[in-house]
């Protein structure tokens, strides 16, 4: 710091105040001591700064996958949201573990964040009580919860589920089949439309979990099972689009027609949902106004302001095109 402040003609508290407060500095002078920065390369000591503050201007953000777009989606909007407000966003993949999650919240709150996004609102026992102890602020995103461990911003993946039961019903099928991932938000969603379809007096839909995650190669090998037990003839609920994509692939192949005698009904709404062929009708999601939502809250909470909900609710919607 003294070759700088030799450089730019001023004293190492200016220095330091051009760091941590630079509105407090004539634009002139802050000029200089930038230049000087540039011309030797220094880089400061945030950590040092951090102890000072008490803020890292950091976030953590915990997603199950990171080759999945439904979560990169509202990831990005989350993280420019966020960069703009001069905070930059450390990113974790839980692989859909709860064991997992409570590691990368311990390794997490080590670096100190000033703030941090967590998938889903189901957590250990352990894990809430750290996020509790750190005492600073949580976004719960993709679920809805009664109680969050500070603010959640999502939709009610129950009434979700309910609502495309529903619909299917109403456009006359009677015979239901349902696809799932086998990750806990998928699996609940298939019990919920298993209950809404029983409920009709209908008999029970024939379902298939899937080995692993969400693929085209899995949606394809998961019809075929389903075609192979007799599956024929009625309506296929997939768990993500990309399972649905899997089983449009498939259904080509055998030269079936969709939705003539298979339809398929996606969740999620991804950016190819519209592109494929045949265009795949599907629930809608606003993940980019999840991720600024949860971005704009917690940097309000960083900062001092209370949400007027903790509990945001964005609703979701389903686009009709043309495979039901």
């Amino acid at each position: 710091m003294a070759s700088i402040a030799r450089l730019a003609g001023v004293t190492q508290p200016t220095v330091s105040r051009a760091f941590n407060h630079p509105e407090m500095l004539q634009p002139e002078t802050l000029a200089r001591i930038m230049e000087a920065v540039r011309q030797t390369g220094y880089v400061p000591n945030m950590v040092a700064s951090s102890l000072v503050s008490r803020k890292t201007h950091l976030l953590a953000a915990i997603v199950p996958m990171l080759s999945n777009v439904v979560y990169t989606s509202f990831l990005r909007v989350f993280s420019a949201r966020a960069r703009d407000a001069g905070y930059q966003t450390m990113v974790f993949e839980s692989g859909f573990s709860t064991e997992e999650e409570e590691r990368l919240v311990e390794m997490a709150l080590a670096r100190r964040p000033d703030g941090i996004l967590l998938t889903g609102v189901s957590h250990s026992k352990i894990c809430r009580l750290r996020l509790k102890s750190a005492a600073i602020p949580v976004a719960e995103v993709w679920d809805l919860h009664d109680n969050p461990i500070d603010f959640c911003v999502g939709f009610s993946h129950s009434k979700g589920t309910q609502h495309v039961a529903d619909y299917l019903l109403c456009k006359g099928y009677r015979r239901f089949a349902v696809i799932s991932a086998n990750d806990e938000r998928a699996l609940s969603r298939e019990g919920i439309f298993g209950a809404a379809i029983s409920a009709a007096g209908l008999p029970a839909a024939l379902c298939h979990h899937l080995p692993g995650p969400a693929s085209i190669g899995e949606g394809r090998k998961a019809f075929a099972s389903l075609l192979a037990q007799g599956f024929d003839k009625g309506a296929i609920f997939c768990s993500s689009d990309l399972i649905a994509h899997g089983v449009l692939v498939e259904a080509s192949v055998r030269a079936i027609d969709v939705p003539g005698q298979i339809a398929v009904m996606g969740f999620g709404d991804q950016d190819f949902a519209a592109q494929i062929v045949p265009p795949l009708t599907t629930l809608n999601i606003d993940r980019a106004l999840m991720g600024d939502e949860a971005a704009r809250l917690l940097i309000d909470r960083i900062e001092g302001r209370e949400p007027e909900n903790r509990v945001v609710d964005l609703g979701f919607r389903i686009v009709e095109r043309a495979t039901v």
